[in-house]
């Protein structure tokens, strides 16, 4: 096959997957752990189109995954979001540790 090989593809999602999982244990800020398992979530779907494309060129079942973790990661963002705006106007912070901290 023509294109990028299957191990570039790989390496890459590899990458991305542990730069979201870095910033997911070593951030405080509620939006950036956000984005880090956003980007975590990007780098699955690498995999599944990847790998879509180089074992089962025919089928779309890799491509289905995908569409479908986008929309869950987009509910699961706004929803987030959501948490994230109410826990500001309660308490003027979005830093963990101060959530932890907080009484309800």
């Amino acid at each position: 096959m023509n294109g990028i090989p299957l191990t570039h593809i790989i390496f890459l999602s590899t990458a991305l997957f542990f730069i979201g999982m870095y910033g997911l244990f070593t951030r405080r800020n509620m939006i950036t752990m956000l984005m880090a398992i956003e980007l975590m979530l990007n780098s699955v779907n690498i995999n599944f189109v990847a790998f879509n494309k180089y074992l089962y060129p025919d089928k779309l079942d890799g491509i289905f995954f995908t569409l479908f973790i986008i929309t869950i990661a987009a509910a699961e963002a706004a929803v987030a979001i959501a948490i994230i705006i109410n826990l500001y106007r309660s308490h003027r912070s979005i830093d963990v540790e101060d959530a932890t901290e907080m009484k309800f």
